[in-house]
């Protein structure tokens, strides 16, 4: 998504959306929030307590530490790749028993999503003088990159991340003694994955992957149905077409990666977010991170009410991820909304042309512009009509090849309203409110 912002703008969620066919009664979310840069340093209540290697801090070699640790991360990841949980747990404290059973956990979660690769990079060290009380002064918390590629699924490798936390055994080797200290302090969205909770189930198919908590046998079935038809759906519509994957992880947690189900409005009303996954962290390269792909997060609540129009509206968003995260919010959102609305395996054709006269007498006739960014969100209601009926406007007048160049440049260029209309005068020969007028006379005639 793109709220149209600089460097380090913040990614707000889409609110509310609700449709006029209560057939497709629903809401699509797209979002990921990033807060704050890759190299995290003092959380507020020990900001003034921080310690760094201080004069009653045991000499410790930075070289020789950085290497020893490096190892441990090797082992772990090769341990999943090999399906050797002893040395995933080799290095884990052994007097904390719920540490234990959560990497045991964590292993199981990992072999079941099938990486093509998987690698742990250490970044930066923090510090934090509450830790280093409770584990000793040889403590090193330090944040973690996980660099991973699902087989089958992502196109190129991706990066999530997380923190840890060592202390040094008498023998000088390193012992992870936590392993999440560091989450408050991490970046929205990059990460709290799938693996990260209880037991979970993962079920595939070619292009899709779903997660789902472990027994869930016939809500995985029927999401992977549904994932299939939407994939096909958005490859054979999306201009140019698009051999991505798509991922739905629809688990009873309600904060997962960049969705939050845990606040009011989304609880109630969301269906689902696609959720954007880094192939650079936030603050690592840009400050908001450059853009593989996405997953898409169901909302624990409304898991009943998903279905394949919803799962295309959602594949849409992660198929035009990686374009970037300038495009205006009409175009973003009417993209998705577009390709969910047309014809498409195991659903109803739709009655697109009532439809069409619909949004021009309910929402067309009052309106003075174009949904904005800023309160795209807020007026829901008449902001997806609004927008479908642009992109219809679009697709018929320019045809798909256009329309997939214009999205493709304003996301990626579109910092400012003057680079939107000077992209949209290049391509259609008017901006954004020559297109408002344009539907307007559409409807007149």
């Amino acid at each position: 998504m793109a709220d149209g912002g600089g460097r380090h703008s913040r990614h707000a969620a889409v609110r509310r959306r609700s449709r006029v066919w209560p057939i497709l009664l629903s809401l699509a979310l797209v979002a990921a929030a990033v807060g704050g840069g890759l190299y995290l340093h003092h959380s507020s209540q020990h900001a003034d307590d921080a310690v760094g290697t201080g004069p009653s801090t045991p000499a410790v070699d930075l070289a020789a530490r950085s290497a020893a640790v490096t190892k441990v991360l090797q082992r772990r990841s090769q341990a999943v790749l090999t399906g050797n949980e002893q040395e995933f747990v080799a290095d884990v404290d052994p007097t904390d028993t719920k540490l234990v059973a959560r990497q045991r956990t964590l292993f199981a979660n990992l072999r079941q999503f099938g990486f093509a690769k998987l690698a742990y990079q250490q970044l930066a060290q923090q510090y934090d003088d509450t830790i280093a009380q409770k584990y000793g002064p040889s403590t090193y918390l330090v944040a973690v990159a996980m660099e991973y590629q699902l087989r089958g699924i992502d196109l190129v490798p991706v990066r999530a991340m997380l923190g840890y936390t060592f202390s040094r055994r008498a023998n000088g080797s390193w012992l992870l003694v936590s392993d999440s200290d560091l989450d408050k302090r991490l970046p929205r969205g990059s990460h709290e994955e799938a693996w990260d909770f209880g037991l979970v189930l993962v079920k595939r198919a070619p292009r899709v992957l779903v997660v789902v908590e472990q027994g869930q046998d016939a809500l995985a079935n029927r999401f992977v149905t549904m994932s299939q038809n939407a994939v096909q759906a958005v490859s054979k519509n999306w201009p140019g077409g698009w051999n991505g994957s798509g991922v739905v992880v629809a688990l009873d947690d309600k904060v997962v990666r960049g969705a939050d189900y845990s606040q009011p409005k989304n609880a109630e009303d969301a269906l689902a977010m696609a959720t954007f996954v880094y192939r650079t962290l936030p603050g690592e390269v840009t400050g908001e991170g450059e853009r593989a792909d996405s997953y898409v997060v169901v909302n624990p609540n409304n898991r009943g009410k998903v279905d394949t129009r919803i799962l295309a509206h959602e594949f849409t968003h992660v198929a035009t991820a990686p374009y970037g995260p300038y495009a205006p919010r009409w175009l973003v959102e009417g993209a998705a909304t577009y390709i969910e609305f047309l014809n498409m395996p195991g659903q109803k054709d739709l009655a697109i042309g009532q439809y069409r006269l619909d949004v021009r007498t309910k929402y067309l006739a009052k309106a003075t512009a174009l949904p904005a960014d800023a309160t795209f969100f807020d007026q829901a209601v008449s902001s997806y009509p609004l927008s479908w009926l642009a992109l219809d406007y679009l697709f018929t007048r320019f045809g798909g090849t256009e329309v997939g160049t214009l999205y493709r440049e304003l996301a990626s260029l579109g910092v400012t309203q003057k680079d939107r209309d000077r992209i949209m005068l290049e391509h259609l020969g008017m901006t954004e409110a020559g297109l408002f007028r344009a539907l307007k006379a559409a409807a007149a005639a």
